[in-house]
């Protein structure tokens, strides 16, 4: 599985652990910055990772800033982009069951290191459901894309 992998300063040192921690689970990770604590904009990171994503170059991203807030805001305005900011396992599972999340999305100022692992190992180890409701609410949203 293939991961782009993009924060601002305030989640530098929560990036840089999660970043080592999907290298030793097997997944490949395009860290797309930030790469330092020096203050930058979180805007920019998360569409680099939506552009990875939509360019099929990633399979799935992983976001994080201060709150997480930002980052779901800004990743959210990309056309085919689900990002979701999980605070905790029942939402990264929810996310990715109901929702077919494709973006991870934390806040490093909230979460814990160990804590944040966890909810990225829930995530990415949860399958989208598929059909029913779900499918016909992503496909509304779909639809909503395409009108604007």
């Amino acid at each position: 599985m293939k991961i782009a992998m993009g924060s601002d300063h305030a989640s530098f040192e929560l990036k840089v652990f999660l970043k080592n921690e999907a290298l030793k689970l097997g997944y490949e990770v395009n860290d797309l910055g930030s790469d330092s604590e020096k203050s930058v904009d979180y805007p920019d990171y998360a569409a680099g990772v939506c552009r990875e994503i939509i360019a099929k170059k990633a399979d799935f991203g992983i976001l994080l800033c201060g709150t997480g807030l930002g980052m779901s805001i800004a990743a959210n305005k990309f056309k085919g982009i689900r990002a979701a900011l999980c605070n905790d396992l029942y939402l990264a599972e929810l996310a990715r069951r109901h929702n077919n999340a494709n973006i991870l999305v934390m806040g490093g100022r909230i979460l814990g290191k160990s804590l944040a692992l966890e909810i990225l190992k829930k995530f990415f180890s949860t399958a989208f459901e598929g059909g029913g409701r779900h499918q016909v609410r992503l496909d509304k949203i779909a639809e909503i894309e395409k009108s604007l």
